[in-house]
Protein backbone atom coordinates (compact mmCIF):
# COMPACT_ATOMS: atom_id res chain seq x y z
CA UNK A 1 0.00 0.00 0.00
CA UNK A 2 1.66 3.71 -1.25
CA UNK A 3 0.02 6.32 1.19
CA UNK A 4 2.93 8.89 0.06
CA UNK A 5 0.56 10.20 -2.21
CA UNK A 6 -2.19 11.12 0.95
CA UNK A 7 -0.20 12.14 3.51
CA UNK A 8 -2.46 15.40 3.84
CA UNK A 9 -5.87 13.01 4.09
CA UNK A 10 -4.17 10.75 6.94
CA UNK A 11 -4.15 10.56 10.06
CA UNK A 12 -2.45 8.12 12.39
CA UNK A 13 -2.84 7.65 16.62
CA UNK A 14 -0.56 6.89 18.78
CA UNK A 15 -0.57 6.50 22.26
CA UNK A 16 0.62 4.56 26.35
CA UNK A 17 -0.58 1.13 26.51
CA UNK A 18 -2.47 1.87 29.39
CA UNK A 19 -4.41 5.22 29.40
CA UNK A 20 -6.95 6.36 31.94
CA UNK A 21 -10.52 6.16 29.59
CA UNK A 22 -12.61 9.47 31.07
CA UNK A 23 -15.08 11.11 29.33
CA UNK A 24 -13.63 14.31 28.78
CA UNK A 25 -10.93 11.97 26.57
CA UNK A 26 -14.06 10.31 24.48
CA UNK A 27 -15.25 14.15 24.10
CA UNK A 28 -12.37 15.29 23.08
CA UNK A 29 -11.40 12.55 20.92
CA UNK A 30 -14.42 12.45 18.79
CA UNK A 31 -14.50 16.37 18.25
CA UNK A 32 -10.94 16.04 17.10
CA UNK A 33 -11.91 13.49 14.57
CA UNK A 34 -14.49 14.57 13.11
CA UNK A 35 -12.98 17.86 12.98
CA UNK A 36 -10.52 16.08 11.02
CA UNK A 37 -12.63 14.45 8.57
CA UNK A 38 -15.28 17.95 7.87
CA UNK A 39 -12.47 20.61 7.96
CA UNK A 40 -9.29 19.28 6.80
CA UNK A 41 -11.23 16.40 4.79
CA UNK A 42 -9.15 13.37 6.73
CA UNK A 43 -10.25 10.35 4.54
CA UNK A 44 -7.61 7.59 5.96
CA UNK A 45 -6.86 6.67 9.78
CA UNK A 46 -4.00 4.69 10.29
CA UNK A 47 -3.74 2.43 13.58
CA UNK A 48 -1.08 0.10 15.03
CA UNK A 49 -1.82 -2.56 18.03
CA UNK A 50 -0.94 -3.46 21.52
CA UNK A 51 -2.41 0.07 22.90
CA UNK A 52 -5.56 0.66 24.74
CA UNK A 53 -5.67 3.92 23.07
CA UNK A 54 -5.22 2.72 19.82
CA UNK A 55 -8.59 0.91 20.81
CA UNK A 56 -9.93 3.80 22.16
CA UNK A 57 -9.49 5.48 18.93
CA UNK A 58 -10.47 2.75 16.71
CA UNK A 59 -13.86 2.44 18.59
CA UNK A 60 -14.53 6.55 18.13
CA UNK A 61 -13.43 6.11 14.38
CA UNK A 62 -15.73 3.15 13.47
CA UNK A 63 -18.98 5.09 15.49
CA UNK A 64 -17.71 8.19 13.47
CA UNK A 65 -17.86 6.01 10.36
CA UNK A 66 -21.21 5.57 10.34
CA UNK A 67 -22.00 9.72 9.57
CA UNK A 68 -19.27 9.56 7.17
CA UNK A 69 -19.01 5.96 5.34
CA UNK A 70 -16.40 7.66 3.12
CA UNK A 71 -13.19 7.27 5.60
CA UNK A 72 -10.99 4.52 5.93
CA UNK A 73 -9.93 2.57 8.83
CA UNK A 74 -5.96 1.26 7.83
CA UNK A 75 -4.42 -1.55 9.71
CA UNK A 76 -0.40 -1.11 9.72
CA UNK A 77 0.97 -4.18 11.02
CA UNK A 78 4.33 -4.09 13.09
CA UNK A 79 4.25 -8.03 12.53
CA UNK A 80 3.61 -10.82 9.88
CA UNK A 81 5.01 -9.22 6.45
CA UNK A 82 3.30 -11.93 5.25
CA UNK A 83 -0.39 -13.43 6.20
CA UNK A 84 -2.21 -16.12 4.81
CA UNK A 85 -5.42 -15.55 3.28
CA UNK A 86 -7.85 -16.25 6.39
CA UNK A 87 -5.89 -13.45 8.34
CA UNK A 88 -6.50 -11.10 5.75
CA UNK A 89 -9.90 -11.76 5.78
CA UNK A 90 -10.20 -11.34 9.38
CA UNK A 91 -8.54 -7.91 9.00
CA UNK A 92 -10.40 -6.72 6.48
CA UNK A 93 -13.48 -7.35 8.88
CA UNK A 94 -12.26 -4.66 10.61
CA UNK A 95 -10.28 -2.69 9.24
CA UNK A 96 -10.92 -1.25 5.00
CA UNK A 97 -7.14 -2.10 4.32
CA UNK A 98 -4.14 -3.70 6.23
CA UNK A 99 -0.18 -3.69 5.22
CA UNK A 100 3.01 -4.55 6.44
CA UNK A 101 5.77 -1.48 5.78
CA UNK A 102 8.81 -3.29 4.11
CA UNK A 103 10.87 -0.46 6.05
CA UNK A 104 10.57 -2.86 8.49
CA UNK A 105 12.26 -5.62 7.24
CA UNK A 106 14.80 -6.64 9.97
CA UNK A 107 13.84 -4.01 12.53
CA UNK A 108 14.25 -6.46 15.45
CA UNK A 109 13.59 -5.06 18.55
CA UNK A 110 12.74 -1.77 16.65
CA UNK A 111 10.09 -2.94 14.90
CA UNK A 112 7.38 -1.25 16.71
CA UNK A 113 9.32 2.36 16.66
CA UNK A 114 9.73 2.34 12.71
CA UNK A 115 6.48 1.01 12.73
CA UNK A 116 5.15 3.84 14.42
CA UNK A 117 7.26 6.58 12.29
CA UNK A 118 6.11 5.29 9.00
CA UNK A 119 2.87 5.62 10.11
CA UNK A 120 3.91 9.17 11.11
CA UNK A 121 5.64 9.54 7.50
CA UNK A 122 2.44 8.49 6.14
CA UNK A 123 0.21 11.32 8.08
CA UNK A 124 -0.04 14.60 8.25
CA UNK A 125 -2.26 14.55 11.36
CA UNK A 126 -1.17 12.84 14.21
CA UNK A 127 -3.20 12.13 17.33
CA UNK A 128 -1.32 11.37 20.32
CA UNK A 129 -2.21 10.10 24.25
CA UNK A 130 0.77 11.14 26.21
CA UNK A 131 1.00 11.86 30.06
CA UNK A 132 4.86 11.94 30.97
CA UNK A 133 4.08 10.73 34.11
CA UNK A 134 2.89 7.64 32.61
CA UNK A 135 6.66 6.90 31.63
CA UNK A 136 9.39 5.51 33.98
CA UNK A 137 11.96 7.47 35.37
CA UNK A 138 15.25 7.30 33.16
CA UNK A 139 13.40 5.44 30.76
CA UNK A 140 12.12 6.77 27.18
CA UNK A 141 8.75 5.45 25.76
CA UNK A 142 7.78 4.95 22.25
CA UNK A 143 5.06 6.85 22.60
CA UNK A 144 7.20 10.10 23.81
CA UNK A 145 9.69 8.92 21.12
CA UNK A 146 7.49 8.79 18.39
CA UNK A 147 5.77 12.40 19.71
CA UNK A 148 9.66 13.92 19.22
CA UNK A 149 9.65 12.22 15.58
CA UNK A 150 6.14 13.98 14.36
CA UNK A 151 7.52 17.28 15.72
CA UNK A 152 10.83 16.78 14.01
CA UNK A 153 8.96 16.02 10.90
CA UNK A 154 6.39 19.27 11.47
CA UNK A 155 3.79 17.02 11.71
CA UNK A 156 0.03 18.43 12.58
CA UNK A 157 -0.12 17.31 16.54
CA UNK A 158 -2.89 16.74 18.54
CA UNK A 159 -2.15 15.89 22.12
CA UNK A 160 -4.38 14.70 24.93
CA UNK A 161 -4.02 16.16 27.58
CA UNK A 162 -3.21 19.45 25.04
CA UNK A 163 0.53 20.69 26.42
CA UNK A 164 1.80 23.63 27.60
CA UNK A 165 1.53 26.30 24.85
CA UNK A 166 -0.56 24.12 22.46
CA UNK A 167 -3.28 26.12 21.00
CA UNK A 168 -6.27 25.18 22.65
CA UNK A 169 -7.08 21.34 22.81
CA UNK A 170 -5.88 21.28 18.98
CA UNK A 171 -3.12 20.13 20.15
CA UNK A 172 0.74 21.58 19.12
CA UNK A 173 0.09 22.58 15.32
Amino acid sequence: MNLSNRVGRSCCFLGHREICETKELKIWLYEVIQRLIVDEEVDSFLFGSKSCFNSLCYELVSEIKVKYPQIKRIYVRAEFPIISVSYKEYLLEKYEDTYYPASLAGAGRAVYVKRNNEMINCSQFCVFYCIDEHIPKGRKSGTKQALEYARKHNKTIYRFPPSEGAKGSAGES
